[in-house]
């Protein structure tokens, strides 16, 4: 995808003339003569009037959004924010001991939810790390049953899932 510099100049078919002021991650912000300004997604058609090309010694937003999100998903392991289901929202787990006497434990679900969400990312990251190591096939391989066997344990957690594609899975 070629990105327009900012100063380019656009007829967008919608707001009409306009010229590119700045670049996100995902949108530009472009002042229209008409309709002052208004951010347009990266993917929109627009016809260009006169092209800027962008400057690679000018840092934007867009490379600095850009920066941040690839150093995140290398060190931090987590990309993607994962919603608890609605009906657990403002829920509280209560852990009554077998013992009479001793006092229960309340918990946040989303405290607890977000301990879950923790483990499985770095499950898969230790997975990403197996695939990428030195080990020997045989090792590899048995590394990954166990990691297997973990997300299988986990499953049942996958209640407290809002979407089913964040769900642990043994397979």
């Amino acid at each position: 995808m070629k990105y327009l510099g900012i100063g380019t100049r656009v007829k967008h078919p919608e707001f009409g003339m306009g010229v590119v002021l700045n670049i996100y991650s995902i949108y530009y912000k472009i002042v229209f003569v008409e309709e002052g300004e208004e951010r347009i997604p990266l993917d929109t058609e627009m016809e260009i009037i006169e092209y800027v090309e962008r400057e690679d010694d000018l840092v934007s937003m867009f490379d600095v959004e850009q920066s941040l999100k690839a150093i995140l998903q290398k060190y931090n392991g987590q990309t993607e924010n994962v919603p608890l289901g609605d009906r657990w929202k403002g829920g509280t787990m209560i852990l009554k001991p077998g013992v009479d006497g001793l006092a229960t434990k309340e918990l946040p679900i989303e405290t607890f939810f977000h301990k879950i969400v923790m483990m499985r990312d770095k499950l898969r990251v230790l997975e990403q790390k197996v695939n990428a190591s030195s080990l020997d096939d045989e090792a590899k391989v048995d590394c990954q049953q166990y990691i297997t066997r973990c997300y299988g344990s986990m499953t049942s957690f996958n209640i407290l899932f809002k979407e089913k594609e964040h769900q642990f899975s043994s397979k």
